[in-house]
């Protein structure tokens, strides 16, 4: 991926405030076109699968990186992440575990399921925002995407 080409995010996030603080630091580095924010696991791979409520989104193409909290109602983020790694289209997505835990079981979990990162949210609103931008800068403008996955 370049710095001309733009990409859409997929946001996990139960938690609106949590939800609203992350697009706003995403906002802030204006690196991705479009940021889709889903409030549970099921419809996270809905809008990965382009199914359901997300079906108009089949001709789009795959987001370039999933923000992915862990605890979510309807499947959790680490069965979200299973799913998707055991899927041959979605396993090229990037995925960062976004939590508020740091629990050495779930870090280690995350990685065996295929996380690519694992990233504890920040009390400090400014800190927050910073690891927001770094995890951008990297996912979506250092790091290349397979071409199935970019935008």
């Amino acid at each position: 991926m370049n710095a001309d080409a733009k990409t859409e995010i997929l946001l996990v996030e139960d938690n609106p405030d949590h939800a609203e603080l992350t697009m706003r630091a995403l906002r802030k580095g204006s690196l991705a076109n479009h940021i889709l924010w889903v409030k549970d696991g099921v419809e996270a791979l809905d809008a990965l699968r382009s199914q359901h409520a997300y079906a108009d989104r089949a001709s789009r193409p795959l987001p370039g990186l999933v923000l992915l909290d862990l605890n979510l109602p309807k499947l959790s983020g680490l069965e979200v992440l299973q799913a998707m790694k055991s899927d041959p289209v979605l396993r090229v997505i990037p995925v960062i575990m976004l939590t508020t835990s740091g629990r050495d079981d779930e870090v280690k979990k995350s990685f065996e399921l295929g996380a690519n990162s694992f990233v504890t949210k920040p009390v400090q609103f400014s800190e927050f925002s910073k690891k927001i931008r770094q995890i951008e800068l990297y996912w979506l403008l250092v790091n290349r995407l397979p071409s199935a996955a970019a935008a």
